[in-house]
């Protein structure tokens, strides 16, 4: 790998952090669509690994939120992720929350986000995943599902199964979302009477979409690293109860914990980064000893070094997902993450 990003970084973090995730894509997308990005980038590593039903062509994943509408899915498989996770999609699109929504608190290696699940749509989405080379080659890309801004919350399971309708002939899994905290109410959805409704739902729909199609796709949950450890095992119990395949944790945090009097540490949203390090590990710790192994665990959050993912392994996760430390350190955080595998 040529490691070009430490002389890249200076220039897209004079930028606003949304123009610079534009601008980044369009230069990637660039250098992919002409067979440079592979030769800058060399041969990913394939370190096989099979969860869920799955084959993953390495261990290290992309989160859900760089690319929430499958735009970037070819220039972000020669990065070498070993799978991506696209969205969050709901079933109309949708603008998001006003801008400025995202800012970077550089000292603390984080970022804080209130994009609003802005979003082209599910049907959009679907189309650019068929599009892209590394669906076509049968390259391991999850859907993330949520609810439009303008549904009541007390609806949302109807958007869920809406989207999941949609994504699930083209997914290798489906992730529902009820989790981020920048749609309003939407962490209400890990309460146990919503969440027993949703996952009800999506338990049904699957069965029935199983049934019609012949193939049984893997259904996650991805949680907040904000929940108690009452929490954690109410949603253990529903996990089991509903069959659900995995759960992916965690994403972003309300608390400023590390950041506090640092310029933007008062900007409402999700923060992301270092920070949540250690809270999203004690989450998938506290969620691996109520889940007893029967429920494989995808540690998210805080990860900038291959140090970070041995954390997430020791804490119980199995597979981990990289966003705001690739934004960092570039994707040569991909390799090295790879190779803090056993």
């Amino acid at each position: 790998m040529i490691n070009t990003y430490p002389l890249v970084r200076p220039l897209l973090f004079s930028m606003d952090p949304e123009e610079a995730h534009d601008f980044s894509f369009a230069q990637l997308d660039r250098l992919e669509r002409c067979g440079l990005l592979k030769a800058l980038i060399g041969k990913p590593i394939i370190k096989p690994v099979e969860l869920c039903g799955l084959r993953f062509r390495n261990p290290v994943g992309l989160a859900a939120g760089l690319d929430k509408d499958g735009k970037h899915i070819d220039a972000l498989a020669s990065l070498g992720f070993g799978f991506l996770e696209i969205g969050t999609v709901t079933p109309l699109p949708q603008p998001g929350n006003p801008k400025p929504r995202m800012f970077r608190l550089p000292s603390a290696n984080a970022l804080i986000n209130r994009m609003g699940f802005n979003n082209d749509g599910v049907d959009a989405c679907i189309e650019r995943v068929k599009r892209s080379r590394f669906y076509q080659e049968g390259g391991v890309i999850g859907l993330n599902i949520g609810k439009n801004a303008s549904t009541p919350i007390e609806d949302a399971a109807n958007d869920y199964v809406t989207c999941m309708r949609k994504v699930y002939p083209v997914a290798s899994y489906i992730t529902a979302n009820i989790s981020s905290p920048n749609t309003k109410n939407l962490r209400d959805l890990q309460g146990e009477t919503m969440l027993r409704q949703l996952l009800q739902a999506l338990h049904q729909t699957r069965e029935d979409l199983s049934n019609q199609l012949g193939v049984r796709k893997p259904l996650f949950l991805k949680i907040a690293p904000d929940l108690e450890a009452a929490d954690l095992k109410l949603i253990a119990d529903l996990l089991i109860e509903f069959e659900i395949d995995a759960v992916i944790a965690t994403n972003t945090t309300i608390a400023r914990t590390g950041v506090e009097g640092l310029e933007h540490s008062h900007e409402t949203g999700g923060l992301s980064g270092l920070p949540v390090l250690a809270r999203s590990n004690q989450t998938i710790y506290d969620l691996f000893q109520v889940l007893h192994n029967r429920i494989p665990i995808i540690g998210v959050g805080g990860i900038l070094s291959g140090e970070n993912v041995k954390q997430k392994l020791d804490a119980g996760a199995s597979l981990v997902q990289i966003y705001t430390g690739l934004i960092y350190q570039g994707p040569k955080l991909i390799t090295d993450c790879v190779r803090a595998f056993p």
